[in-house]
């Protein structure tokens, strides 16, 4: 028997229909978001979100909810379980990555600092 993989990350409706909105509005030919982490702030790590005109090489593609998202490939491992919604505060709104891989965060929110999923 083989066993799938999980899903890198995935969407709530929210986040879906903010990214399609975006998506439609912006100026250049885009097929999706792509989605990373990189080192740096506080804590050690930040999250990235850009446009992707095109899969790079060795990238992931999940496709949920109508939305193509392309994770950098070392990032993987990071993302794994990530829900990605977008919420309404008091004082705007903005992307959330709820990652189980998160063991702690900085008080101003911008960065945080992520173990490896383990993959069995």
């Amino acid at each position: 028997m083989v066993r799938q993989r999980p899903q890198a990350v995935r969407l709530s409706d929210a986040a879906a229909e903010r990214i399609k909105e975006i998506l439609a509005n912006a100026e250049g030919k885009y097929i999706g978001l792509r989605v990373g982490v990189r080192n740096g702030g506080c804590a050690g790590m930040s999250y990235g979100m850009d446009y992707a005109e095109s899969a790079l090489p060795l990238e992931e593609v999940v496709e949920d909810k109508g939305v193509k998202v392309f994770i950098d490939p070392k990032a993987i491992l990071f993302l794994i379980g990530t829900e990605i919604d977008f919420v309404h505060e008091k004082m705007g709104a903005r992307f959330v990555f709820k990652n189980p891989n998160q063991t702690a965060a900085c008080g101003c929110g911008e960065s945080v600092s992520l173990t490896p999923a383990k993959v069995d």
